[in-house]
């Protein structure tokens, strides 16, 4: 929940409660932890200043640049777009500055310096690729609204026990499911199941965001349609090799094993080299403690169940402290202990887990006020409030208060000094500084703006209610939308854009949610990644360097193949994928007909060698849309990913011209 500025309430006429004269300690509990971490995090990703060490290392990849240029024979644009690429994988590797701004910033250099026209540099920003994943968000916020991202999780990647199990049960439906459907759509899909599914798990989400990138990576180079690369790399060698294309299966023979010690290595070595990074805020951290009672509903599919099969469990930071059925009251609760309607259902935690609680279908809030609220439930949102010393509420109880009638709100718990407080909401006398979670409609924050109710007002992010009746209806989309991808029906973005559509004709998905859920900053990014690849390739500069990494070649076939793979990686890691294998690919095809030799190998090589990008964020998208919900740096990737393209690079090498021989 991030705080609400234009709602925090300070009364002028008690100045001993404004937070220069509050203990340091008593404001904390005050302020909302996440406005708190928030701050935080704003003041840990500032933007430094240039050290002079980096000043130096960019010079010196500036005069790298110059020498690359006069080297290759290149022009001065060259030149500038090889500085502006080195210099961005630099600053995103070596300093805080947002990876948004690195790249943008990159950007405007090639288009105020003339290398890059302004079609060529916008260009980025119409991209099919680019577009494709920001109409995925909206698709996927279709499939969270209505509760099918919690019954993917539920029934797909269950609740293991410990880090490599989890791996094992994400890996392998990852790697199967991306075989034969675009890797885009499931990562996009899986990014916010993932995240949610750490978070019950215990499990810091960039131990599980770049294994989730990587499987889909591994599941795409399996078959010819795994992946859109593929793809053109097939065309290529139909129009322009004038040769057979491959078959659905044609790669797997040089793929598979490239995918079995993928998965291997980030069951192992790999996820050791994945950083343990928290988010900045961990469970300790939130000061209020709620209790909260929920009651099984009526034909509730959570009846019958037990505790750990209706996933009340393993809850973070919230647990189940008793069960009150009729007249009996159930403490020190067993896992197998089955559920009945009509079971209230009494909570302790933080607010983060009772946000996801409250969206578990078959549960609803115990207490009889949420069904007279005026306001349809599925138009209502969470909302933290702290009561200040001049509220007409403070000294008495929320029955005597009538705080449903008085503010059309209901309270769902409340905390005080940070401490859950037990028993009957209504019975609760609220005193100054208490935190009262509640339940109304988003206009709350507003007309409360003015109010000397309270000191801080602000509302939980992700907090309506899921309209669960609605989730087949997401899923047909969601389905129907890959396998219209799948079978060839439609492109890629047509489908994802039909879907979309549909999410918000269908109601499943409120527009202004949507909008809210696209990742705004990624699409920046891989916009201008796409401007300044571009810039490589009309400068000629891409091409270039992929002819001087081949020149080595000489009349071995097999040093050729080598280098074939190795310029491929390399482009690919600063260019698109698909860029990366249209540079190389004719460069590859002279080779062997100069060599004289079969050239499918190369083929091979080009096609694994532009998919298998793991050593950079910005190599393929599915590794920018895991960037940021993992809290990665740029040498994250690098970390794990460089042994990974070192040891596709040997594998297919090997295998490729036994599978197709020279």
């Amino acid at each position: 929940m991030y705080l609400n500025t234009s709602v925090i309430q300070f009364p002028e006429t008690n100045d001993s409660l404004r937070p220069d004269r509050l203990g340091a300690s008593l404001y904390a509990k005050l302020l909302p932890r996440r406005a708190k971490g928030q701050a935080t995090r704003a003041q840990t990703t500032q933007p430094p200043l240039l050290s002079l060490t980096n000043a130096l290392l960019i010079a010196c990849l500036a005069g790298l640049a110059l020498l690359l240029t006069q080297g290759l024979g290149l022009s001065w644009q060259a030149g500038m777009a090889i500085g502006v690429m080195l210099g961005t994988l630099f600053l995103n590797a070596c300093t805080g500055l947002p990876a948004d701004m690195v790249f943008l910033g990159g950007l405007a250099v090639l288009l105020v310096s003339g290398v890059l026209s302004v079609e060529d540099g916008l260009a980025g920003f119409s991209n099919p690729g680019m577009v494709t994943v920001g109409v995925l968000f909206i698709v996927i916020a279709g499939v969270e609204q209505t509760g099918g991202l919690t019954w993917i999780a539920q029934n797909l990647l269950g609740l293991p026990k410990g880090q490599t199990a989890a791996l094992v049960r994400l890996l392998f439906p990852i790697v199967g499911m991306s075989a034969f459907l675009n890797n885009t759509p499931i990562v996009a899909m899986f990014v916010p199941v993932v995240g949610d599914w750490a978070k019950k798990l215990r499990i810091s989400p960039s131990k599980l965001m770049i294994p989730l990138s990587y499987g889909a990576i591994f599941g795409g180079i399996c078959t010819l349609i795994g992946t859109s690369t593929n793809l053109v790399v097939n065309g290529l060698i139909i129009s322009q090799a004038k040769l057979p294309g491959l078959g659905l299966f044609d790669v797997t023979a040089v793929s598979l094993p490239c995918t079995i010690a993928g998965c291997i290595y980030l069951l192992t070595i790999g996820h050791r080299l994945l950083p343990n990074r928290k988010a900045v805020l961990s469970e300790q951290d939130d000061l209020r403690q709620y209790t909260v009672e929920m009651v099984v509903e009526t034909h509730s599919p959570l009846a019958n169940k037990t505790i750990e099969q209706a996933g009340l469990r393993h809850l973070p930071g919230l647990y189940l402290g008793k069960i009150i059925r009729g007249e009996r009251s159930i403490t020190a609760v067993s896992p197998l202990e089955r559920l009945q309607e009509a079971d209230q259902l009494v909570f302790m935690g933080m607010v983060d887990s009772i946000v996801d609680l409250k969206k578990m279908r078959g549960l609803q809030p115990a207490t009889n006020q949420t069904t007279k609220l005026d306001v349809s439930p599925t138009e209502r949102c969470l909302i933290e409030a702290v009561v200040s010393n001049t509220s007409p509420l403070a000294g008495t109880t929320i029955r005597q208060g009538q705080f449903r009638k008085r503010y059309n709100a209901v309270v769902l718990a409340v905390a005080r000094n940070g401490d859950r407080i037990q028993g009957k909401i209504g019975d609760i006398a609220l005193q100054p500084g208490d935190s009262l979670l509640l339940e109304a409609h988003p206009s709350f924050l507003n007309l409360q703006r003015a109010s000397r109710d309270f000191y801080l007002i602000s509302g939980i992010p992700n907090s309506e209610p899921l309209q669960h009746d609605k989730a087949p209806v997401a899923l047909a989309i969601l389905l129907a939308m890959v396998l219209a991808v799948a079978l060839g029906w439609v492109d890629m973005l047509l489908g994802s854009v039909a879907a979309a559509v549909l999410m918000v004709v269908t109601r499943c998905c409120a527009v202004d949610r949507a909008l809210r859920g696209i990742d705004w900053s990624l699409l920046l990014v891989i916009a201008a990644a796409l401007g300044i690849g571009k810039a490589l390739e009309v400068t000629g500069a891409a091409g270039a360097i992929a002819s001087f990494i081949l020149a080595p070649a000489d009349n071995n076939p097999w040093l050729a193949l080598t280098l074939v793979y190795g310029a491929t990686t390399i482009l690919t890691e600063v260019v698109t994928n698909n860029a990366a294998a249209a540079l190389v690919f004719p460069v590859a095809l002279s080779v062997s007909q100069s060599l004289g030799v079969n050239f499918m190998p190369f083929a091979i090589a080009v096609m694994l060698g532009a998919s298998a990008s793991f050593a950079t964020p910005i190599g393929y998208q599915t590794n920018l849309m895991v960037y940021g919900p993992g809290g990665y740096r740029f040498t994250d990737f690098m970390k794990v990913g460089i042994p990974l393209n070192l040891m596709f690079w040997a594998i297919t090498v090997t295998l490729a011209p036994r599978v197709f021989p020279f």
